[in-house]
This record gives structure tokens, sequence and C-alpha cells, in this order.
């Protein structure tokens, strides 16, 4: 049977069997050792085990578990709300303050937890009610929020560009720098956006509720603050060749328990319990679809679908500009139907070695593609920033809630525009720091 055709096969088998809901890592298990067993024969059955730890086996990803403990710590203390009313007490005087501190405080947050899910849920505790009361429409409050959570994939500690590191061989520390300043770029699009929808509806910037004295501002300041340093000295660590992301990894992971349990009084085994686990839950569920992912990639490779894939991509006599807007857009499409790291793991090791014969960067490439699963968070069917959106405010539709997430997706494609046309936004720093 033609490489190609196997391929189209097991894709579709994939998505029919994630579209019962049986979970990423079993999907792909179940179609590769299926696919190996039918086309291989039964003596395939021999390098599964040593196919999936080998997936799982870089040290690398030890990091992964440090910065999930990292972000539950935070995201299972009050830090959330408290950067969020950080932000709009300074802000209660500028036009829009309200929401340029919603989005504001997602981007921050995001980067302390990594996670969108828990970023839409802390800061849309508070800033959805917040924005109601003061008038803001239903659906550019949820949106926001929705589309605000979207930052923790890209802004660094970002999980989702250590997976991408492993999974390409690239530099961890570049990736991050690489999503340093188009993460500013995306924040300041959704602010711009929100700021000029508020605006056009009629919300009147003027109505102030309340003011803050200098006091007031300055008083909540050491809640938040140390959270900061302790992205920043990562960051730091990492970049001055201090510590690699593991140790880096690990050392903020314990600073953050400390710290929410010194500025939270966060001392009950119970509370810390629920941490680690809710922790070791989400480490696993993503080191099952690495090693399922590897096994799914292996899979591919035995039955030489990636290299015919690849050869018929390179065939293509067309223009690499029209090469990367047909790869934008299976990446979206793929992002609607699979989270993001499954989505990295079985397509960035395709697509690399395409995108650098091209002529394309991979660091910069590495951002490209975590925009794109960006968009997959705040579209159906999946989704999974809409439905904790909805989770958190039940009173208001899920269309509404699409409808208001819709406008920031098409900021998304415009940072996406903006980087092909500059794409020094993301590879200057990186470039400019290590050399």
């Amino acid at each position: 049977m033609d490489p190609l055709i196997i391929g189209l096969l097991a894709a579709i088998v994939v998505i029919l069997l994630l579209a019962t809901g049986m979970p990423v890592a079993f999907g792909l298990g179940l179609v590769s050792i299926a696919f190996l067993v039918f086309f291989e024969g039964l003596d395939s059955l021999t390098v599964i085990a040593e196919t999936f730890f080998a997936g799982i086996g870089e040290f690398s990803l030890v990091s992964i578990p440090m910065f999930i403990v990292m972000g539950a710590a935070v995201a299972s203390s009050p830090a959330g709300k408290d950067l969020f009313e950080a932000l709009d007490r300074w802000l209660t005087r500028v036009p829009g303050g309200l929401i340029i501190s919603n989005i504001g405080a997602c981007s921050v947050f995001a980067a302390l937890s990594g996670s969108s899910p828990a970023t839409c849920a802390a800061i849309g505790k508070m800033g959805i009610p917040e924005m109601q009361k003061r008038g803001y429409p239903d659906s550019l409050a949820t949106g926001a929020i929705a589309a605000g959570g979207t930052l923790g994939i890209l802004i660094p500690p970002s999980v989702t560009m250590i997976v991408y590191g492993i999974a390409t061989e690239t530099s961890i520390g570049r990736l991050f720098l690489a999503g340093v300043l188009p993460g500013l770029l995306l924040t300041a699009l959704f602010m711009a956006w929100a700021i000029f929808f508020a605006w056009r509806s009629g919300y009147d910037f003027r109505e102030k509720i309340g003011s803050f004295s200098w006091r007031q501002k300055f008083e909540i300041l050491p809640r938040v603050a140390p959270f900061l340093a302790i992205v920043v000295g990562i960051l730091f660590v990492l970049y001055g060749g201090v510590a690699t992301p593991s140790e880096a990894a690990g050392v903020g992971a314990f600073f953050c328990l400390v710290l929410v349990a010194v500025i939270y009084k966060i001392i009950q085994p119970k509370k810390i319990w629920e941490i680690l686990s809710s922790s070791t839950r989400e480490s696993v569920m993503i080191l099952m679809i690495i090693g399922s992912s590897a096994l799914f990639a292996y899979t591919l490779s035995s039955l030489f679908v990636t290299q015919s894939v690849a050869e018929y991509i390179a065939a293509l006599d067309v223009n690499k500009w029209v090469l990367m807007g047909m790869i934008n857009v299976f990446l979206l499409i793929a992002g609607f139907f699979l989270p993001p790291v499954a989505v990295i793991v079985m397509t960035a090791p395709i697509l690399l070695p395409i995108i650098i014969s091209a002529g394309f960067d991979p660091y910069w490439f590495a951002v490209i593609l975590t925009i794109n699963m960006e968009i997959g968070l705040i579209t159906p069917p999946v989704g999974l920033n809409l439905y904790v959106i909805n989770g958190i405010a039940p009173e208001i539709s899920l269309p509404t809630i699409l409808k208001g997430a819709l406008p920031f997706m098409l900021c998304m494609i415009v940072g996406i525009v903006i980087l092909c046309i500059f794409p020094e936004i993301a590879t200057w720093l990186p470039t400019k720091i290590m050399g």
C-alpha cells in the first residue's frame, strides 16, 4: 500500500478515536500498535516498550513536572487575584484600564503558571465579574480572558516550548527567548482590540469606580513582586549559563511552594498534597502523550509515511511562503482537534527539515507553531479555554464567549502575518543574548 495512503488512514483513525473521548495518549498508542502489527507482523511488538520509554527518556523532560509544580503552586493561591488587583489599582485612571489590567494580568500569570486553563480560571474569577459590573460587554469580558490565557504557552517559561525543543533537538533557552517579544506583541494586539471594541460599543471610559491612594497602590506589591522575581530569576540563570532548564525549573518550583506558604499561609498538608497530586496527574498526562507520540512517529517512519510526506512536500514546486501558508492551515486544523503538546511532538520532527530546507529559522517557526496552537485553544470543537470560561461564568452562554474570542483569534493571525514580515521580532533577542 502507498505510504501516503497509510498515513492518511492513520490520521483518520486517530481523529475518529479521539472524537469518542478517548485520551490522546491511548488513542495514539492504540493506532500505533494496530498499524505496526497489521503491516509488519507480530514481531514488531518487541520494539513498542523500548520506543515508548525512549520517548520519555530525555533528561530535559525533568523540567516539565517542575514547571507544572511551579504553576500549580501559584494557581492554588490567591496570586492571580492579587496580580489583577495590583494592575487595576495602578491603571485605574488609564482609559480602558480595567481591560488592560485583565489582559496584562493574564500575560503575567501565564508566565508564572505556564497553563492556559489555570490562567483563565485564576484571572477570570475576578476579572469577568468586575468588567460586567463596570458595563463591559459580556462577549468582550469573556473573550479577553479566554485569549489572554493562551499566552501561557508562548511567554516563557513555556512547557510547550520545552516539548518542541526536545522533539526537534533545539535549544530550550533560545526558544524561551524567541517567545518573549512575540508574546508582548500579542498582548499589545489584544489590548488594542479590546479598547477599540469597548469604545465602539459605547463604553464611557470616563466613568470611574473609586480611586486608590499611593499607599493602597504600593501595599499590594509585596504580594506579587516575589513571584515576578522568580520568573525573572529563572530566565536570568538560563540565559546567563548558570543552570540548565531542569535545574532552574526545580529551584523555581521550590521557591513558589515556599512563597505560597509564607505569603498566603498555604501550609496545610492537604493543600500541599493537592498541589503535588494535581501536578503529578498533569505531568503523567503530558509524558504519556510524549511517549505515545514517539511510538506513533516511529510507526509512521517505519512504514515510510514520514519520508513520503517529506518527499511530497519537498517536490512541490511552490513559493516558500505558499508552502508556509499550507503548513499554517495544517497546524490550525490539527490545533482544532488535538492539544498543543500532541500536535508538537507529532508534527515538529516531520516539519522541521522541510522548514529549514525552505530557508526558515527553526526558532521563528516554533513561535509560529505555538501561535497556531493558541488559536486552537479558543476555537471549537476542542477550545479548552472556552469551556473553562463557561465553567467560571455559567450565566454567559458558550456562543457569546466564542463570539468574544473570535476577534482575538484574528489578532493572532495578524500576529503571524507581522512575524512573517518581520521575523526579527522572534529571532533578534535569542541572537542578541546567546549569539
